[in-house]
């Protein structure tokens, strides 16, 4: 076991870690996800959904969940802390749940207004588009964390602009981009952070299933059976959905 899963953070294990689907598992074969009605495990790597918490609901935070709780945690979302989130989808919904029962004052900053409601009905205390240059000048060196849930191409000397003396950019959406142009000056500016945060380990993820259950957190959901899946996937790429499909395992055949 290296020092990395010794310090319960798995997901950067220096031998590699094994991810749930499309990664080689450890006798050889590929990971394909949990679509299965049975599953035998290493009892390490087991979770306990609390109760209080609805299967379909809790779902989702086994992987949106834990994505932005891990950042908001390692950061220290809390009172007197300004955090916005970067788009309101699959991640961006529960960052903004999260952030809220965390005690933070909340900012959504996603590119148009139309899903407002939507993020104040979560817990988002403000709500601003990107698209609007002035939103950019209205919150310039505001937040204490910003955390970044879209996959594609951002502004980002833009948005590390918006960052406070010491304040920290943490992107947590999977990107098709591969690099980055780093602005250093945006950074330098204001001693700013960039990085990067990789889902959680066994034992935060735990953490976070507690604190849902305390704070009574679950996705938005839409459950599906597996037939609908192909359709499912076409309403993705048509952002048709909130906040996340689940499949019901009862119609797995």
């Amino acid at each position: 076991m290296c020092p990395n899963c010794r310090q319960g953070e798995e997901q950067y294990c220096l031998n590699g870690n094994t991810l749930t689907y499309g990664a080689t598992d450890a006798d050889g074969t590929v990971t394909q996800g949990g679509y299965s009605t049975h599953i035998v495990v290493n009892e390490d790597f087991v979770l306990r959904i609390p109760d209080g918490l609805a299967l379909d609901a809790a779902a989702p935070l086994l992987c949106a969940g834990i994505t932005t709780y891990s950042p908001l945690a390692r950061w220290g979302a809390g009172p007197g802390k300004k955090i916005a989130v970067i788009g309101l989808g699959g991640l961006g919904h529960l960052a903004v749940k999260l952030a809220h029962a965390m005690g933070a004052e909340v900012t959504v900053l996603s590119q148009s207004l139309k899903k407002q409601d939507d993020g104040l009905r979560l817990g988002a205390d403000h709500y601003y588009a990107t698209s609007d240059p002035k939103t950019f000048e209205t919150l310039a060196g505001t937040f204490d964390l910003i955390i970044n849930t879209v996959s594609g191409r951002i502004d980002l000397p833009a948005f590390m602009g918006l960052l406070a003396l010491d304040g920290v950019f943490t992107t947590v959406g999977a990107s098709g981009a591969p690099e980055i142009s780093f602005p250093v000056g945006a950074i330098a500016a204001n001693r700013r952070v960039y990085t990067y945060s990789l889902i959680g380990g066994i034992r935060e993820t735990q953490d976070m299933l507690d604190f849902c259950a305390r704070h009574q957190i679950g996705a938005d959901i839409e459950v599906i059976s597996m037939d609908k899946v192909n359709e499912a996937y076409e309403r993705v790429l048509a952002s048709d959905v909130r906040y996340r499909f689940v499949i019901d395992n009862a119609t797995l055949r």
